[in-house]
């Protein structure tokens, strides 16, 4: 088991628990008994060293696997995803590094992609592209994301593509985003636009999980932060915990050496 971590702010909604969650592949222990609770209208960072477990907890939460044990619960209800088709529609929503937009298609396809509008019966039946466009385009306003819905994804910078992602994993009634490297390979100015699309989801009272290893956009966005370390959660940080020497002690394991360490 691990060790007892504060879970949550009594004053917040919570969205997502995670109780005594376990996942092994033979003898490997990907996640050890681990609690984790995301509050509606936070943003909350999911850290830990490469090989910390951070994939395969996501991966339980958004349907790609099942735990062999414990429990996950959505807004205080048990549930068990057979695919992540379950998961979406409960509400999760995963944005993945890759991203999983097609370049051959254009902005407004993307973001129907696998919720296709049609119209007409049977062999006259055909896509309603002006409809899907036109909310498309709406969507994106929404948002304060400027790209011409009839653009393909191709032509899109790295920030363009994150930010077209992301409105196309809150415009089907989301209740939980999930967002893994947001940031990643993006320049500055990229990176401020996808951070304020973060900030944006969580101020619509949305769940929003992010894990980064860019510990800078970590401060800047996260409210509370929990961190994996070989597969148990290991802190539990919020307010002015959240520092970067907080962060760097309990993802390498410094503060577990500190307690060694301190005399009697």
């Amino acid at each position: 088991m691990t060790e007892q971590l504060q879970t949550r702010d009594t004053n917040a909604e919570v969205v997502l628990e995670l109780r005594d969650v376990s996942k092994s592949y033979g003898g490997v222990h990907a996640l050890e008994g681990v609690n984790m609770v995301v509050e509606r209208g936070r943003v909350t960072a999911l850290v830990g060293e490469n090989g910390a477990g951070k994939s395969t907890l996501i991966k339980c939460v958004t349907g790609l696997v099942r735990a062999d044990s414990g429990q996950i619960l959505m807004n205080g209800e048990p549930v068990s995803w057979r695919s992540p088709h379950d998961a979406r529609a409960a509400g999760i929503e995963a944005v993945h590094q890759s991203l999983g937009l097609a370049d051959n298609l254009d902005v407004a396809s993307n973001i129907f992609l696998g919720r296709e509008r049609a119209r007409g019966w049977l062999r006259a039946r055909k896509l309603a592209a002006r409809e899907m466009r036109h909310d498309a385009a709406r969507m994106l306003h929404d948002f304060g994301v400027r790209v011409p819905v009839r653009s393909p994804v191709r032509f899109l910078s790295g920030g363009q593509r994150q930010s077209v992602s992301v409105v196309r994993a809150t415009g089907w009634g989301s209740e939980l985003v999930v967002m893994d490297e947001p940031t990643a390979a993006l320049g500055v100015r990229e990176s401020d636009l996808v951070l304020s699309l973060i900030k944006e989801l969580a101020s619509r009272n949305l769940g929003v999980v992010v894990i980064s290893h860019n510990l800078d956009h970590v401060l800047s966005v996260a409210d509370t932060v929990w961190v994996l370390r070989r597969g148990r959660m290991v802190a539990h940080l919020t307010g002015d915990e959240i520092s970067s020497s907080n962060l760097v002690r309990h993802i390498t394991g410094l503060e577990e050496a500190e307690r060694v360490d301190s005399p009697e």
